[in-house]
């Protein structure tokens, strides 16, 4: 298919004058129907069966005929569903029923630009039917169709083959030269495969010239001479032309032309087609870029696209976009450029008008190129009522943000004002537009607001924009004035802007009286800068009041502040009540746990107390006690760390370990337990923060944590040290620190965040002290729009990552997807899939939102996360003097592993120990400076007194 046989051309031309005696009577019903036989059919080339078989094509009939009808039906509800047309088609084909193939492949290109292989079979199926010559202009029409959706080198190829079979009417052979012209200024210049068109071209010549050659023996006559000498002079042409451009196999080319060509071959062509050797060398390296990338080679385009550019030839720019986007369609941002470029520089109507017709029927969510191609339109002086169907395509293209809507409302409205005479009164033109403005106001209000529960125009900018047309261009004041108090009944009178903007556009274009009345009612509205209007309106006043004026609007100012400031008096009292009220409910709880606890511990006081006296001396508060003796580890914000040497808190309740109970083997867990006793006390030491990740979220029942959480790290670098956090029982608390050797494993280890492990999603983030960084966060995904990554709810709890994936590849090549879970690993039915691009993203939630997933019906919507509403922060200056400092929580919030268990007499010592959110415990300044003096001796009383002081 790449070439065309010379003895195939010649047996075309000696059957010129009997093209059309060839088809059989009846014949041409019979091609009616696609052959049966035909493996793209889906036909059986067999004969007859037995009774079985016959039952069965039966009910596969049936079965077809059923599902083509459930595709229409979808087709009548979503005419965009791009996938469900390529099913019906596929399923039509199959069946051969070439009418109902015809409308739904005429239905989807009207929707859609077909790609080449939905052209080429389309083509090949109508080629088959076509006898008549009536048929064949249908299909020369379908041809230059498919030639303008995107060039492609093979359609045009085919295009060219075919017409070929058409050279025994008249004019056949200019129309298949003319035919080969066009191929070639299209795709002429395709690197690698341009080369195949020049060879069809050549070979088609070629055979003209074999079948003008004179009988042997005979003497050509003057005319034949003459034509010989054209035809001749034709294939010259070709070779001349063809060298000069850089393709691929260049030097195969010149060694036919050598070869062919009886004289030597000019200096001027050897000069050209070394010059084109240079330039194809210059290629090579992206042609091989792109051979060698995988789709979509987006960025192997961009820089071939660039190479281009500063080379500067408008054909070679032009063919290199046109093949970017024939494998990049639906990426909006290179039609923009590709369109742009065009509009700057070639700026040729056709060509400019087809791109941009182009762009919108592959990317039509982008209101950005329904801009472009109206401000395109315009530009070309396109006729007005082409340009208003236009527009009306751009609001059912579905956009996927209500702003949009409005920008296209804009773009419209300010086509329609250029076109308006002004120095009429009145015009068509100006009705028109009035009309526009209004039908705008009323769109956004209906359609948009009921669909995205929004205008998208909160400042209302198309009513302003229309009242500055009827002041400033119609000199309507009164207009403009109806339609800035309706703009101000919409929520925008609290606006201090809103108020001075008409007040601008009343002071250019009104009275000195509205512009008083303006500013005394925004004087009266004004909630977020009252100050500033009050200002402008001494201004005024200041300039062309009268003494009444001025003092009317000194008393009104002030007035208005002096609520204004009694207003934020009572606010800031309000709120500072409120936090007072929260921090003495939180006093109160405190106190509650502390006094529930107090009592606990004054019941194992009494049981205490019958101990030995010798006993009760035994490991006093702040001794170092044996090393066989485990100690008691703090329990504060999910630390897991132990306090500094001189407030040391031991295992046993005074100081000393429990009777010794023998050991069960069956209790395997009480085991390792008592084992984990006896691991000496480590302390944290902050100068390693940059080499630790702090470790949560695990499972309490994982045994030997610390082998196993060895072998997770390692991958990432060599680890120093694992240290998990034990209860006093000896039990693993869910979380730990890794240490590392290297900072940037620390780093490559944060990627391990939320792996499962044991069932749970692993929480992983640096290590860093809250107290001096108390507005450090650690969240790894976004929480603002994100236009190429979907939301997905409603998703079935069964529903796994593979499956999800392939519901969401067959609309874009998916990245990532992230099934949400609760700490436990649990899901929780959302889901976060990410797109290569905006344009992937936007076409699977029109065809997946609604889906069916496991009988559970998805939402699926561009993620963009709701603002999260912090707390208000409580004045520091309220605080009371006694209370503990505010717990500063990590980024997940207060876990279950971050309770407070230390009692709170110790919190209030007068120098309480620093501590860090991820368990680093830090001395004091004075401590760090001086050695820590040794702590008063204390009995069990004592300690008990302190425990239930208040």
């Amino acid at each position: 298919e790449q070439a065309v046989g010379g003895g195939w051309l010649r047996r075309e031309l000696h059957k010129m004058a009997a093209a059309g005696a060839e088809a059989a009577a009846g014949g041409a019903e019979e091609e009616k129907r696609l052959p049966e036989g035909d493996p793209e059919s889906g036909g059986d080339s067999g004969g007859g069966g037995d009774s079985d078989s016959s039952g069965d094509g039966e009910d596969e009939e049936k079965e077809n005929e059923g599902g083509g009808q459930r595709l229409e039906e979808q087709l009548s509800i979503n005419a965009f569903d791009y996938n469900c047309h390529l099913d019906l088609i596929k399923l039509l084909r199959q069946e051969g029923e070439l009418v109902k193939l015809r409308r739904a492949r005429q239905k989807m290109s009207e929707l859609f630009p077909l790609t080449e292989e939905i052209w080429l079979d389309w083509l090949k199926d109508e080629i088959k039917m076509a006898s008549e010559s009536s048929e064949r202009e249908k299909v020369y029409e379908l041809f230059e169709r498919a030639v303008k959706d995107y060039i492609c080198p093979e359609i045009w190829l085919e295009y060219a083959q075919y017409s070929i079979g058409g050279i025994g009417q008249e004019g056949g052979i200019e129309k298949v030269r003319s035919i080969f012209e066009r191929a070639l200024t299209a795709v002429g210049l395709h690197v690698t495969k341009g080369t195949a068109l020049w060879e069809a071209y050549r070979e088609f010549e070629n055979a003209i010239l074999e079948t003008a050659q004179p009988a042997p023996g005979s003497v050509p006559s003057p005319e034949q001479q003459q034509m010989l000498c054209s035809q001749l002079e034709k294939i010259h042409t070709l070779f001349r032309r063809q060298l000069g451009i850089p393709l691929l196999d260049m030097e195969a080319s010149y060694a036919e032309y050598e070869e062919w060509s009886e004289d030597p071959i000019p200096e001027t062509i050897v000069k050209n087609y070394k010059k084109a050797l240079q330039q194809l060398e210059k290629c090579k390296p992206y042609e091989e870029a792109l051979l060698g990338a995988e789709t979509p080679k987006l960025a192997e385009y961009q820089a071939y696209i660039d190479f281009e550019m500063k080379a500067g030839d408008p054909a070679r720019i032009q063919l290199i976009y046109e093949r970017a986007l024939a494998e990049n369609c639906l990426v909006p941002d290179l039609w923009a450029r590709y369109n742009q470029y065009l509009d700057r520089q070639l700026k040729v109507k056709e060509l400019v008008l087809s791109a941009h017709d182009r762009a919108v029927r592959n990317c039509p969510w982008t209101v950005g190129l329904w801009i472009r191609y109206l401000l395109a339109m315009e530009r070309h002086r396109v006729d007005h009522g082409v340009i208003s169907e236009m527009f009306e395509k751009a609001l059912n293209a579905g956009f996927i943000q209500a702003t949009d809507y409005v920008e296209i409302w804009q773009a419209y409205l300010d086509y329609l004002r250029r076109r308006v005479d002004f120095t009429q009164d009145s015009s068509k033109e100006l009705e028109e537009l009035r009309s526009a403005f209004a039908r705008a106001v009323e769109y956004l209000k209906q359609e948009v607001e009921e669909r995205f529960s929004e205008s998208g125009d909160p400042s209302c900018t198309i009513m302003q924009n229309w009242a500055r047309v009827e002041a400033r261009l119609c000199n309507n004041m009164q207009k403009a004035r109806e339609l800035w108090d309706n703009i101000m009944t919409k929520g925008n009178a609290k606006y201090a802007n809103m108020w001075l903007e008409y007040y601008n556009l009343e002071r250019a274009h009104g009275d000195t009286q509205h512009c008083r009345k303006a500013l005394h009612r925004a004087v009266q509205c004004t909630s977020d800068y009252p100050e500033h209007v009050c200002e402008v309106l001494l201004t005024l006043e200041r300039i062309e009041g009268t003494l009444e004026d001025w003092d009317a609007a000194v008393q009104k100012t002030e007035n208005r502040l002096a609520r204004v400031n009694e207003q934020r008096a009572k606010a800031a009292e309000k709120e500072a009540a409120l936090a007072k009220q929260e921090e003495e409910k939180a006093e109160q709880r405190k106190q509650a746990r502390a006094e529930k606890k107090a009592s606990k511990k004054a019941k194992k006081t009494k049981i205490g107390d019958k101990r030995k006296a010798d006993d009760d001396d035994e490991g006093e508060w702040g001794q170092e006690e044996e090393a066989e003796q485990p100690s008691k580890r703090h329990k504060g914000g999910g630390d897991g760390v132990l306090l500094e040497e001189d407030m040391e808190v031991e295992t046993g309740l005074f100081g000393r370990s429990g009777p010794e109970k023998p050991d069960r083997p069956a209790n395997q867990k009480e085991k390792a337990s008592t084992s984990r006793k006896d691991v000496p006390k480590v302390l944290h030491d902050s100068s390693k923060d940059s080499v630790t990740v702090f470790v949560s979220n695990l499972s309490y029942n994982m045994a030997e944590p610390e082998v196993k959480l060895k072998e997770l790290f390692e991958s990432c670098g060599e680890v120093a040290q694992i240290r998990p956090v034990f209860s006093n029982k000896g039990t693993f608390r869910g979380y730990c620190y890794v240490e590392f050797k290297e900072e940037k494993s620390a780093l490559q280890a944060l990627g391990l965040d939320r792996k499962v492990v044991e069932g749970r999603p692993m929480f992983v983030s640096p290590c860093v002290d809250k107290n001096k960084n108390p507005d450090f966060k650690v969240f790894r995904y976004s929480t603002t729009l994100e236009k190429h990554k979907l939301f997905i709810s409603g998703l079935p709890f069964s529903c796994t990552k593979e499956e999800l994936e392939d519901v969401c590849k067959a609309h874009g090549n998916v990245k990532d997807i992230r099934l949400v879970t609760n700490r436990a690993g649990k899901p929780k039915g959302l889901a976060y899939v990410e797109y290569e691009n905006e344009a992937q993203a936007s076409q699977a939630v029109l065809k997946m939102d609604g889906l069916t997933v496991k009988e559970h019906v998805i939402k699926v919507a561009i993620s963009n996360p709701p603002l999260r509403k912090l707390p208000d922060k409580p004045e520091a200056g309220r605080a009371s003097q006694f209370a503990v400092p505010r717990q500063v929580y990590g980024a997940r919030g207060k876990g279950r592993t971050q309770l407070s268990m230390m009692p709170r007499a110790l919190q209030r010592q007068s120098n309480p120990v620093a501590k860090a959110e991820n368990g680093m415990v830090q001395n004091s300044p004075a401590s760090s400076s001086e050695p820590p003096e040794e702590p008063k001796k204390m009995s069990n009383a004592d300690f008990a007194k302190m425990l239930l002081k208040k």
